[in-house]
């Protein structure tokens, strides 16, 4: 990265292979939306704040981290935007992970309205405080990541969704861009990805695409079949 021979923000690591260890054990969970409304209704029952993180990651695909660190500030109310520009881990506020993962993030009229209702609710609403401020912490720091991770887990746990994690909703999100028909293109703006290889690893098919798809196969063939067949 010194000598400029890899972009100085990819990650290193990327560069290595560990013989015998390249294979994912464990396929990333998605959820299909049916799933995911089962698990916000059951979040709506054991903590509102965690309920609007989990709609903010699932409606923006942002990693835990950088929907911790959001402030009101990030928020542009006339224009629909969101600001992604810094991530926190372990109460430690550090730049988003890389120059692409920074960057303007359009807001659905409805999420908008979500974030008017819980900026009505909270307790630290000026434009300087966490969006999701820890009233324990006096708001001078969100709420934590562990006690979300146990709050989806609890959620999860309720709703009957097996090996559900934080960035589960990160890769649901993907899963459902591909439901939607956008393009690689869009799809790796919307992901923040610095490279379109990382986005095509994301994800999974959570609609019935795959049987669509194949039944509009079969039909090209077995007509062309057909027609073969009463020549």
């Amino acid at each position: 990265m010194w000598a400029g021979l890899v972009p100085i923000e990819r990650n290193p690591m990327e560069l290595v292979t560990v013989r015998g260890n390249t294979k994912r054990m464990l396929h990333p969970r998605s959820l299909t939306i049916a799933e995911f409304q089962r698990f916000l209704a059951e979040l709506g029952t054991l903590n509102g704040i965690v309920r609007v993180i989990a709609v903010m990651c699932a409606c923006f695909g942002l990693r835990i981290s950088e929907c911790l660190a959001l402030r009101w500030s990030d928020v542009n109310w006339l224009q629909n935007r969101l600001r992604v520009e810094r991530g926190i881990v372990r109460q430690r506020v550090d730049d988003v992970k890389t120059v692409y993962s920074e960057r303007l993030m359009p807001i659905d009229t409805g999420v908008l309205a979500l974030l008017k209702d819980w900026k009505q609710t909270t307790q630290f609403p000026e434009n300087g405080d966490w969006i999701f401020a820890s009233p324990v912490k006096l708001g001078r720091l969100p709420v934590s990541y562990p006690h979300v991770w146990q709050t989806f887990q609890q959620a999860a746990d309720r709703a009957e969704i097996t090996r559900f994690g934080t960035h589960t909703l990160r890769h649901s999100y993907r899963s459902w861009l591909d439901a939607c028909g956008t393009t690689p293109a869009v799809r790796q703006k919307l992901m923040r990805h610095t490279d379109i290889r990382t986005t095509m690893n994301y994800g999974d098919v959570v609609t019935n695409q795959e049987s669509e798809a194949l039944t509009k196969i079969a039909q090209l063939a077995l007509k062309q079949s057909a027609g073969r067949a009463q020549a």
